[in-house]
This record gives structure tokens, C-alpha cells and sequence, in this order.
């Protein structure tokens, strides 16, 4: 609106000097007209000073014009790079609701490239958005709007702000879909550590109370009832040491110690450990590995930690004579390790989940176990900057796999 205001202000105060000026060259020429005429010159007129001293005012006024607007033209550049830059959207209409901005975070997040040109209603295409910006127009007050849109599993604000001068309204959209999953991790983290915490909390204290009750003069039942506290004891131990590693991983705390190693090195060490539990279950631990795949820059002990885990998961959940692999081979750019196993498999609606904390796809088959193993697993192998995944299928066993990039 300035600049309109500046520009017809300027075209007055043009149109006046002009009149101004070619009144003095008009009274100039009968003066020049006079001197042709006459053989001397007796004085110089006042008109001649008072064209120069136009001359200069008007050099003035247009160099404080030129200056303003380049004033405004830096000021519009800079605006301009902010809202380009904004990731929040910023939607600008007129009073008939026809949009006259439109930075490119708006665009995106309502899918509507060229918004310039269309209408509110075009561009939002939700009514409960276009609502808010409707009441804000019919009552001229700040209008707030969240929705949640699941097909492309968003969660908007749309805050509508009325012009008071033109009419129309500014638009400010947010995309609050990463602090909605925020607010459901901690809901979620907060829920199933309760929950786990419950059931040894809960075992705990009716074996004490049963030894309190006369249990612990009891010769048999007395030192199995220690034998179960130790148990659930540990178990709380291994709850609270497993939840101080996942915040210091997830926190960058960890120091990796990263060294060059030989792929069927990290494996065979891995084996060893688990030699023992797999044959108690009645499996088969066998390595599938090349001896001349490429070394890879890692930390043995983490990268040991997260192949345990796996082994141990498959140990878990695979039947008696059953089979468990430990698998590597390499990839482009890069050593891929995997843990395959001939257990029951995961439900194809819990594979994107396992790597969650606490998550469990069945808690009456698990049995004993945090619910924090694989995502430690997860962020160790991005720590090492990896990536981890898995893939199964009900009833045939599963293939959990992990890729570190070679030294």
C-alpha cells in the first residue's frame, strides 16, 4: 500500500513542478524576446534564480524518492528470502479469498503448487480449515485450527489472521506431525515401562509377603522363593541398565571405539557366546560367511552386543531342532550381517514396530526379556552409521538384517 501511496504523491508533486517550470520558460522566452530587441540589458530577472532553485528542488525530491524505494526494494528482498525459507506455510488472500502469496512451504504441505491466483478454498481443501478462515474473515478475529489428516498421516494448525486495512487475511499453517509423534513416543515409553515394571514390582512383593508369612522357616519353599526374588531382581537390574544405555546411545554419549574388523571375525565371536544357550534349546548355530569380505570400521564390542541380541531373539522364539544362521556378505559399499532363523515369524502388521521400545509382538509367548534389546540394536547400528531392518513371515521364521559400511 506505501508504495502506491509514495508513487501517487510523486506524480502530484512531477505534474506541479512542471507547471511551475514551463510557466517560467514561457515568461524566459518573452524576456529572450525583449533582449533581441533591445540594445542593452538592464537587470536579469528574478525568474532566472528561481528556475535554477527548481531545477535543484526537483533533483532533491527525486533523489530521496529513488533512495526510498530502494530502501523498500531491499526490505521487500529480505521479507521475500524469510518467507522462502520459513518452514511453516504462509498463505496471503485478498478479501474475495483469492490467494495473492504463497511461499513454497505452503505449497507443499497442501500439495498445491501455483496456489498464486486460486482461491482459500481451492488451495486448503479441508473444511475445518476453510471454517476457521471463514469465521476469521465474517468476524475479523484471530481464528485457530489443528486437524489431523490421515491419509498423508499429518497433523496441521492453520492460525487465520484478518487484515484490518485491506480485508483480507493471512494464513499461517504448521505442521505439528513430528511433535504429535513425540507427545505419542513419550505417552507410549511412559505406558510400557509402567507396565513392565508392574509384574516384577507385583512377584516381588507376594514372595515377600509369603516368607513374611512363615515361607522362609519353611526348608523347600524357603530358598525357592530367594531363588525367584534374585530372579526378578536381576531382571529389574537388567531393566534399569538396558533403559541407562538406550539414553546414553540415543543421547551421543557413547564413545564408539571404531577399528578396522574382519566380518567373520564379529560373527564366530557372536557364535561363541551363544553357543552354549542354543544348544540348551535344542537348535542348530551354524555361519554362513566369506573368508575375503572387506573389513569394516566398527566398534567389535557394540557391534557384538547387537549380533547377541539377535542370536538370542532367534534362540528365543524358534521350537526345538530348529535351525539358527549367522549370515554375511557384502554389498555395495558396505558388509550386510544377518540373523536368520525357523521360528514362529513376526505378523506382517508388527514388522514396522519391533524396533520399537517395550514393543512386543505377543507378550504371552516372550517370555522373559526387556523389550529393549532391538532398539539398542537399531541405535547402535546407526550409530555406526547403518541401517537395520527385518524381514519375515508368520509361521516360517525371520531374517533380521543390519548393514555397516566397509573401513
Amino acid at each position: 500500500m506505501l508504495p502506491y501511496l509514495l508513487f501517487g504523491l510523486t506524480l502530484i508533486a512531477l505534474a506541479w513542478f512542471a507547471w511551475q517550470y514551463f510557466n517560467l520558460r514561457r515568461r524566459l522566452d518573452e524576456y529572450a524576446l525583449e533582449l533581441r530587441r533591445a540594445k542593452t540589458i538592464e537587470s536579469v530577472p528574478e525568474d532566472v534564480n528561481r528556475l535554477e532553485d527548481l531545477s535543484n528542488a526537483v533533483k532533491s525530491f527525486l533523489s530521496n524518492f529513488n533512495l526510498q524505494l530502494s530502501t523498500l526494494g531491499a526490505e521487500h528482498k529480505r521479507l521475500a528470502a524469510v518467507l522462502e525459507q520459513m518452514t511453516d506455510g504462509v498463505l496471503i488472500a485478498d478479501v474475495r479469498g483469492q490467494i495473492q502469496f504463497a511461499n513454497p512451504a505452503a505449497e507443499k504441505l497442501f500439495e498445491s503448487p501455483n496456489a498464486v491466483g486460486r482461491t482459500v478454498v481451492e488451495v486448503i481443501r479441508h473444511h475445518q480449515l476453510v471454517e476457521a478462515w471463514r469465521h476469521c474473515q465474517q468476524t475479523n478475529e484471530i481464528q485457530s485450527e489443528s486437524v489431523e489428516l490421515p491419509a498423508r498421516r499429518q497433523f496441521l494448525q492453520l492460525i487465520a489472521i484478518p487484515d484490518q486495512h485491506a480485508g483480507g487475511s493471512l494464513l499461517l499453517v504448521q505442521d505439528l506431525t513430528r511433535v504429535r509423534r513425540l507427545e505419542t513416543v513419550r505417552r507410549d515409553f511412559i505406558s510400557n515401562i509402567s507396565h513392565e515394571l508392574r509384574t516384577p514390582l507385583a512377584s516381588l512383593k507376594a514372595l515377600t509377603e509369603t516368607l513374611r508369612d512363615g515361607a522362609l522357616s519353611d526348608p523347600e519353599a524357603g530358598p525357592r522363593f530367594l531363588g525367584r526374588i534374585a530372579t526378578e531382581v536381576d531382571a529389574l537390574t537388567q531393566m534399569a541398565q538396558e533403559l541407562l544405555d538406550l539414553s546414553k546411545i540415543e543421547s551421543g554419549q557413547v564413545a564408539l571405539d571404531l577399528t578396522s574388523i574382519l566380518p567373520k571375525t564379529l560373527l564366530a565371536s557372536a557364535a561363541d557366546r551363544m553357543k552354549l544357550q542354543a544348544e540348551r534349546a535344542g537348535l542348530i548355530l551354524q555361519m554362513v560367511c566369506d573368508d575375503d569380505l572387506p573389513n569394516v570400521r566398527a566398534d567389535q564390542a557394540r557391534l557384538e552386543q547387537v549380533l547377541v541380541n539377535l542370536i538370542h531373539n532367534a534362540v528365543k522364539f524358534t521350537r526345538p531342532g530348529g535351525e539358527v544362521a549367522l549370515l554375511a556378505d557384502s554389498v555395495s559399499g558396505a558388509v550386510r550381517f544377518g540373523v536368520r532363523d525357523t521360528g514362529i515369524g513376526i505378523p506382517s502388521d508388527d514388522v514396522p514396530r519391533v524396533f520399537e521400545r517395550f514393543y512386543r509382538v505377543d507378550r504371552s509367548r516372550t517370555g522373559s526379556g526387556t523389550g529393549l534389546g532391538l532398539s539398542i540394536a537399531r541405535h547402535i547400528v546407526e550409530a555406526h552409521d547403518g541401517k537395520i531392518w527385518v524381514e519375515s513371515e508368520e509361521g516360517k521364521g525371520s531374517i533380521f538384517y543390519f548393514m555397516i559400511p566397509v573401513a
